[in-house]
């Protein structure tokens, strides 16, 4: 939280670069589950008014990421079990949709970026730096995504990129898991490599059920 900083962007009104910047510092954990977010600190912090840390608290709450708790205020909205599998159970079928048409219509183009993809993810782990995982292991399963050629099921994605975006990052964060990523990821590249629907199908499956797995012991150690 002493770290929290607001970068301006001359082409977006302040409460959207608030926003911004409240909402990365959730998605990260700077800001944590159940932490209160009192206007009056956060102004002061940012550098701002009330007024659009106020009209980001609410922009923030509309995705699910704050919530607000009678004679509390706002605060982050906590990882609970039932959010985690709701969200992990749509992208899970959303995945295994995608990578089975990607099978069917990905480019030599496609597969050498995967490719590269993968191996970029591998040398992100040697950082130890979440931030840096997350952002190559986004970029390994967007291409994924693209390769299915089917722009509802992009939006589909999109739609859950932030909520993915958290559970994925406490998944990250924890350096155990980081081979776990990389041999999960070097299979479902070979399966999409091959072709092969069904083993295809399963590889993205079982990384999501993995991941889902994990983050339920860390929220039933938190609570």
């Amino acid at each position: 939280m002493d770290d929290l900083s607001v970068n301006m962007d001359e082409f977006l009104p302040l409460r959207d670069v608030v926003f911004k910047t409240l909402r990365q510092a959730i998605l990260r954990g700077e800001l944590k589950p159940g932490e209160r977010l009192m206007e009056i600190h956060l102004a002061n912090r940012l550098g701002v008014s009330r007024t659009p840390i106020r009209e980001a608290i609410r922009m923030l709450e509309l995705e699910g990421l704050v919530v607000m708790i009678p004679r509390r205020g706002a605060e982050v909205a906590k990882i609970t079990e039932k959010n985690l599998k709701d969200v992990l159970e749509v992208r899970r079928a959303l995945d295994a949709l995608a990578i089975e048409l990607a099978c069917e219509r990905i480019t030599e183009e496609e597969m050498r970026k995967l490719h590269e993809a993968e191996l970029a993810c591998e040398e992100a782990t040697k950082t130890n730096d979440a931030a840096v995982i997350a952002q190559a292991d986004v970029a390994f399963h967007d291409i994924i995504i693209k390769a299915a050629g089917n722009d509802r099921l992009t939006a589909l994605v999109n739609n859950l990129a932030e909520q993915m975006y958290r559970y994925r990052f406490e998944y990250i964060k924890d350096a155990r898991n980081h081979i776990q990523i990389i041999t999960e990821h070097r299979q479902i590249y070979e399966s999409l490599y091959k072709k092969n629907r069904a083993e295809a199908a399963q590889a993205v499956k079982t990384h999501i059920d993995n991941q889902e797995q994990m983050i339920v012991q860390m929220i039933h150690l938190e609570n």
